[in-house]
């Protein structure tokens, strides 16, 4: 049977074999991105024996809903069992009128990220373009008629760019007028800085936001808080940033999670400001969330303000993450953790702030500013 959110799927030769018009696969897209068919017995347009051959022959889900989270500020969170028995996460934030998704790109991480619980256990395996296309439509299915998604961070579970096979094929559609039709503007990729990989990026679709996961300055430091650094280095990170900002015109985020008593003093936000190096970025402070009894504690508010007043003395573009989905495990991987029997503080010994998604950030990047 075919998952038909694939773009391998054979949906135009199976209408094909059985006389049906072309134009009738359009209509079936319609069903699942416009109107956002549960299932083929839903698309009432189409004749009864079509719909009968498309269950027989295709599926539209190959997850299942293992945990839906909710949290009082409209945060939602569900972690999906995929066909495998592997769980990723998937979050849809609410505020305002935006709608903004943040879906995973792999099972677990590789890249080591000494914060982030999506890394503990490394990587199991890519997802499928239809594994990332049906956390789209799961969390749009969440929404009350009248509603669409506005914004995509592909910010979740995985490094994102490690996957672009798949990823690219799935925002494509997502922002296809008959697709999901998120403006191109509103998609949003976070990756450590994989340079090969930035540079793909750069050649094949420069009209993504791209968000880089710096936490430090230097490269002995940024080493120690994301191990995959010493195999790169700062200074390729940021040239192929910087190559990317060229082709696209659009600003850079750069995010950096702040660790008391580790990378939070002014020299390191001196040194922040000497390698952004007067570049139009967007810089996007995130405090971290402390758990006591383990080695990673909440930056002091005198060490966060003083960090803050330097970069802005310097006349760094700075915001601060605000939180929220803190009751439903929001943070990274967490929610996937206990499932699979992690005890709760060993979840949180990697818990950033419970929140990966910065809307004012992504309001920001969406308008140009």
């Amino acid at each position: 049977m075919h998952h038909i959110l694939e773009p391998s799927a054979p949906l135009a030769e199976a209408l094909a074999s059985h006389g049906q018009p072309a134009w009738r696969e359009k209509a079936i897209r319609r069903w699942l991105y416009g109107t956002r068919a549960a299932a083929f017995s839903d698309m009432t347009d189409l004749p009864q024996a079509l719909r009968g051959v498309l269950e027989e022959e295709f599926r539209i889900w190959t997850t299942t809903i293992a945990t839906h989270s909710q949290a009082d500020d409209g945060t939602e969170k569900l972690l999906l069992e995929l066909h495998d028995g592997q769980r990723i996460e998937c979050v849809l934030l609410r505020d305002g009128d935006r709608r903004t998704v943040c879906i995973s790109s792999q099972v677990g991480c590789a890249m080591g990220c000494v914060f982030c619980a999506s890394g503990i256990d490394g990587v199991v395996r890519n997802l499928t373009t239809g594994e990332i296309i049906e956390q789209l439509l799961r969390l749009a299915r969440l929404l009350p008629a009248g509603e669409r998604l506005s914004h995509v961070v592909v910010m979740g579970m995985g490094e994102p760019l490690a996957n672009l096979d798949r990823l690219l094929p799935a925002l494509a559609l997502a922002q296809d007028p008959q697709g999901l039709g998120i403006s191109q503007r509103r998609i949003t990729v976070s990756t450590v800085g994989l340079p090969p990989a930035i540079d793909r990026l750069t050649a094949e679709n420069p009209g993504y936001h791209l968000a880089v996961s710096l936490h430090a300055a230097d490269d002995t430091l940024r080493t120690r808080l994301v191990p995959v650094n010493k195999a790169i280095g700062l200074a390729e990170v940021m040239a192929a940033s910087d190559r990317y900002w060229e082709a696209s015109g659009r600003r850079l985020t750069f995010e950096y999670v702040l660790l008391g008593g580790v990378n939070d003093s002014p020299t390191h936000a001196r040194d922040l400001v000497r390698l952004l190096g007067g570049r139009a970025a967007l810089v996007n402070i995130i405090p971290y969330n402390s758990v006591a009894g383990l080695p990673w504690r909440e930056p002091s508010q005198g060490s966060r303000e003083r960090f803050l007043d330097v970069l802005r003395v310097a006349g760094v573009n700075v915001q601060v993450r605000r939180r929220k989905g803190a009751r439903i495990d929001a943070a990274c991987g967490q929610l996937r953790r206990l499932a699979l029997g992690a005890p709760r503080l060993a979840v949180e010994k990697a818990a950033v702030d419970p929140l990966f998604i910065d809307q004012q950030a992504i309001d920001q990047q969406a308008s140009g500013t």
